[in-house]
Parts: structure tokens; sequence; C-alpha cells
């Protein structure tokens, strides 16, 4: 394993190379180069065939190519002149700065060149969460966080987002001064702006979430605290909300949040234009899990889709790296989740589905029906089995307290991770207590702890709440894909989780019952097809 690391790190150092100079249109020619052309060439190549051959990158998840990527927060996702345009966090020789990808099915991803990164003018020294909106003249506007300065703006007119201009009057808001009146006020932290009423407003997130207007882009002011009341579950004194995201979802308003201790969460409320008033509160994600740093946009059939952030839980990656340290050994990093829509139901329940356009990606089909899951015996789906599948099933749990899968299972046992759906405790379980036989793999109950001193502990499970309607079926879509695994429940419940399984062999899938005999009336699979070929 040691062996493979180091010869990892020279191909990305070797291709970093590539792309400092080998690429570069005005590279100093007398510049002395220690690989040539030729063989740079042959490592880049090299550093893609280990990727693709590496059991744990995803296959149809959005991977990040550039291989350093912590954090890797989704950022500026704009459905804009016929494509969807998703940026992100990468680090470089340059510091912090946003990827940009774009895509016209959600599935397949055309990747542009890095959209923004601090010059040595600028005011910020990196360039981190933010989003991207249509100014009131038609442009496209970034706005930002940038490092040490305070919050940014950047423009770009160009119908593929490929130029941007940062404006000559950043930062819009500075960060306060230590001591000052503004202090106690804000944060000029994880901005998401938008346009309403043909005015300019934006929400500053962090401990003090608040509201920001403005009549155009270079003059901003405070309006006052974001929230009009907060959450009875909102744990106070370790929670924050960054990454913010606001829009209109059915007749509510949705505020879509990180807090940095529990993860991905949703709010939704009422707007009155000055001030949201949340009336219920939902996480996206639980102790033991991964699920970081949302972003949506609006799409031209009207859907709000949904993208995160799924931190990698392998060696070295629990923390972020800086330029000047060797970038993690694996040539790559960061992923997302799946594209999900978010809707409200008749009831103003949240509703969570996979886009329709993944069933493009399903291949070699298989079809059961009517499998009796006999209390505590398990039924092993012989013909079903792999690291890059989807599972789709219709079950009726009425007469037992828990069904479950056992997936990328090992003959013996010996690598598993299951999914529960307890119908008494109302909850979904993901328990990866045995999904890897790598100890170096380390899942902690908080996403991040730099915001408390106790120490955060190991955790072996994810738990969801979950409700089943008195007479209602269970109906479950599962996407497996080599280290993420994602769980739809009934439209209504979505949990994900990373897993590194070690033995080629973890590969089987069983279901099991408990407390009870289940039915599954009709259980679906297929193959998924790749989309991550570079």
């Amino acid at each position: 394993m040691k062996i493979i690391i180091r010869m990892t790190f020279v191909i990305v150092v070797a291709v970093s190379q590539l792309i400092m100079y080998g690429c570069s249109e005005d590279r100093d020619k007398k510049k002395d180069v220690s690989m040539s052309t030729t063989d740079m060439i042959a490592a880049q190549r090299q550093l893609r065939e280990l990727q693709l051959s590496d059991p744990h990158r995803p296959t149809y998840h959005f991977v990040n190519p550039e291989g350093r990527g912590m954090p890797f927060d989704p950022n500026g996702a704009i459905f804009w002149n016929g494509r969807y345009h998703l940026f992100y966090i990468f680090q470089d020789h340059r510091g912090d700065g946003w990827g940009h990808a774009s895509s016209r099915d959600l599935l397949h991803w055309r990747f542009h060149p890095a959209a923004l990164f601090p010059e040595e003018n600028d005011p910020d020294r990196g360039i981190f969460s933010g989003n991207a909106f249509v100014t009131l003249d038609g442009d496209v506007a970034i706005l930002y966080h940038g490092v040490r300065a305070g919050n940014c703006i950047a423009l770009s007119s160009d119908q593929d987002l490929n130029t941007w201009t940062k404006l000559t009057s950043n930062p819009i808001i500075p960060i306060p001064e230590e001591g000052s009146p503004e202090e106690k006020l804000y944060s000029s932290w994880d901005p998401h702006g938008w346009v309403e009423n043909n005015e300019y407003y934006a929400i500053f997130g962090g401990k003090k979430p608040s509201l920001f207007k403005a009549s155009d882009l270079d003059r901003w002011h405070y309006v006052g605290p974001l929230l009009a009341s907060n959450m009875p579950d909102v744990d106070e004194a370790i929670e924050d909300l960054s990454c913010p995201d606001f829009f209109t979802l059915g007749n509510k308003h949705a505020l879509l949040s990180i807090s940095h201790s529990h993860g991905t969460r949703i709010y939704l409320g009422q707007w009155d234009g000055s001030q949201f008033h949340p009336e219920s509160h939902q996480r996206m994600n639980w102790l033991g899990g991964t699920t970081f740093a949302p972003e949506t946009l609006l799409d031209d059939k009207k859907r709000r889709i949904m993208w995160a952030w799924v931190l990698d839980r392998r060696e070295r990656l629990h923390i972020r790296y800086p330029r000047d340290q060797e970038p993690p050994p694996y040539g790559w990093t960061g992923t997302m989740t799946l594209p999900r829509v978010l809707s409200l139901a008749s009831d103003g329940t949240l509703l969570i589905q996979p886009v329709e356009e993944l069933k493009e990606l399903r291949t070699n089909p298989r079809v059961a029906r009517n499998i009796e899951v006999n209390d505590g015996e398990g039924f092993r789906l012989n013909d079903i089995e792999g690291t890059e599948l989807e599972i789709a099933a219709t079950v009726d749990m009425s007469g037992a307290t828990t069904f479950g899968l056992k997936v990328m299972a090992s003959p013996g046992g010996e690598e598993e991770t299951t999914i529960e759906f307890n119908r008494t405790e109302e909850n979904i379980t993901i328990d990866f207590a045995k999904s890897s036989q790598d100890t170096s793999i380390k899942h902690y109950k908080r996403t991040m702890n730099f915001m408390t001193e106790e120490a955060n502990p190991i955790a072996t499970n994810q738990i969801a709440p979950f409700k089943l309607g008195r007479d209602e079926e269970l109906k479950i879509q599962i996407f497996i894909d080599r280290s993420i695994i994602e769980v739809f429940a009934n439209g209504r419940q979505c949990v994900t989780q990373r897993v590194y399984p070690t033995r080629p062999d973890s590969r089987g899938v069983e279901l099991f019952s408990k407390g009870g005999d289940s039915r599954v009336s009709l259980l679906r699979a297929w193959d998924v097809s790749p989309t991550n070929h570079w």
C-alpha cells in the first residue's frame, strides 16, 4: 500500500507540473522542467488509470477531477444557456479556488477552466463558499467569501461562464474588525444572493446569520438578523448556519444550509421580505453521516435540484490540506451526492427524490416478485450483486418490526453494510460497523468538530427518522456506487453514507426481516453505467 501511495504522489506531482508548465500558453521556454512533455503525458495517463482502477472511486457520482478537494463545497449552481453549471472548491498551487463543470443531462459533465482564484492584487487570498444568480442587467454574478477579506462578487456575461471579472469594490462587505460594532451584528461569511423586487438581497451565514440589501452590486447595507426565531432541535452552542441557500418551495420558503458539526439541514417557513420565520426544521444528515455543504438550482423544468458534498473518511482526508503540503495520495477526493429534486407534498411534507435522468444509466435489469422474507432468516439474492447498483423494492412490512438489506456483503459476512427500516422505532439505520476491514477508516459522529473542544466520538451507524403510514407500503430506492450509498424511502427521506469495503468479494445483497415476516411484492435491480470516464 505504501508503494502505491508513493507512486500515486509522484504521478500527482508530475501531472501538476504538466498543468502548471506544459499547458500554459505563455510559459517560459527557458524554464527548466524536470520531465519532458512525453513523460508528463505518460504520467497523466498513468494517474488516470490508477484513478479508474481504484475500487473506492465512484463511477456515476460527480467526482472532483483535480485531486485536491478539502473542502469540496459545491457552489454557484445555476441553469444557464441550456446547461447545468456547477462550481466547487478545490486547491492547487494558487490556493483555494472554484472549479467549474457543466452538463446538459445531469449525468455527463464537461470540465471548464477554473472559474476563480486569488490574484496578486486581489483583497481575497482564497475563494470559499457562495452562490450564483442572474443580475438585474442579465449577467451572472458569483457572490463568494474571499478569504481574509470578506464577501465579494465576480461577474460574467460569457455564454459558457468561462470568463469572470471581480468587482473593483471588493470586498462588498469586509470582515468586521475585532471588537467593532459590526462584529456584534454579523459575520462576512458564506453569502447567498438573489434578486427580488428589483433589489439585491444577500444572506450572510455563520453564528449570526444576517440579511443585507443593495440597489446596486457595489453598495450593500445591513438589514438585520435573518431568523425571526430559531428551532428547538438546533443546538446553538455548537451549530452555525453556513453554506446558506434560500428559495421558494411550493407555498413556503426554504432555507437550506449546514451546521459544521451536524451537516446538511433545511428550514421551511415564511419570508416577509426582511426576515425568515421558520416553522419546521429537518436534518438531511445525522450523527455519523457525512452529507455537507448543499447547493441547489432551479432548472428550465421548474425543478429545485440539490447536490451536497459527501465528506471522505479515508486516511489523511479528515482535514484540509494546504497548498504547501502533499496532496492526498489517492489522486482524487471530492464526491457529490446524486442530484435530487426537492418539492413539497400537498400536506407540506418535504419530498426528496432522485432525478429522473438517472434511469438512463440503468443496464442489465433483473426482476423478482413475491419474495417471502421470514422472521430472523436471511434471503440471499443470488443474481443481484455488485458495487455499482440501483435497487428498487416495494415491501409489505406490516407483519414485522424491521425490514432490511445487507449490501456489499462478503459471502462469510466479514464485510457488509446493513440498511434497516424500523416500523416501531420509526427510523432508517445505515450500520457501517462491518463495512470495511481497513482499520484506518474513521467515521465520526459530528461532521466537523472545530466549534467545540469536546472529543468527537467514533460512530458505527447513522440513524434518520422515517415514519410509515398505518397501511403504507415501504418503497425504497438504493444507489450503490463503490464507496457511497444513497437510500431514498417513499419519496420523503434520503440517507447518504460513505463506506469502504476492501474485499473483492464484498458484492452480495441479502434481505432480512425481524419481529415478523415481510413480503417483497416487487424488487428490481440494475447495474449502473459509469459516467466518470476521465
